[in-house]
């Protein structure tokens, strides 16, 4: 499939509104400030495709992309701290809402900051989509953050927090394009498996 071929399709800030759910759909989550839109724009070789951010907890809704005639879902980040409980409540809902929606989720792209232990949020999150046999990968986003010995540390440290996975883990760079190929090559196949 050609990554290239990317663009913004629409956003939803309460389920309601979610369109019907008549393709394949590759999913991304994490917590705010994980790197979400960076890693989006690096996979679809696009510079503003997915709007970064300085400030945490920007992305407020549920962003789908067309790519190559597939679509992508652009989740909004969780765990941020800064928000008032109303937002708060309506994240939960969207989240909720999307994954309770009868939706054909063939791959979520789950993401963890490689320079931390995996938060409670992302624990949770992974729980949740093991409980409900969705298919995932990890991506540890910021490797280029960590210094050699760090690096190899926190690797081997993350194998054991996440207790062993079965489930790829892929180290990933927004900055040095590490790990790209590799999850283009997981959606791809989930793709293909789709449509076989």
């Amino acid at each position: 499939m050609n990554f290239n071929k990317a663009e913004f399709d629409k956003a939803f800030g309460i389920s309601q509104q979610l369109p019907f759910s008549d393709k394949p759909e590759i999913t991304f989550a994490g917590r705010s400030n994980v790197g979400k839109s960076s890693l989006l724009n690096k996979l679809f070789n696009r510079k503003n495709l997915a709007r970064v951010s300085s400030v945490p907890g920007k992305t407020v809704t549920v962003n789908f992309y067309n790519v190559d005639n597939r679509r992508f879902v652009d989740l909004p980040g969780y765990g941020y701290a800064k928000i008032s409980k109303q937002e708060r409540d309506r994240f939960g809902e969207l989240m909720e809402g999307y994954f309770q929606s009868g939706r054909n989720i063939i791959l979520v792209v789950q993401l963890v900051d490689m320079r931390h232990s995996p938060t409670a949020d992302d624990y949770s999150m992974i729980s949740f989509l093991q409980q409900m046999n969705i298919p995932f990968i990890v991506v540890l986003t910021k490797a280029d953050k960590l210094k050699k010995k760090a690096y190899a540390e926190r690797l081997a440290a993350v194998f054991e927090e996440l207790n062993s996975p079965k489930y790829p883990v892929i180290p990933f760079s927004a900055v040095t394009g590490q790990g790209v190929d590799e999850i283009q090559a997981l959606i791809a196949n989930a793709f293909e498996a789709e449509e076989d």
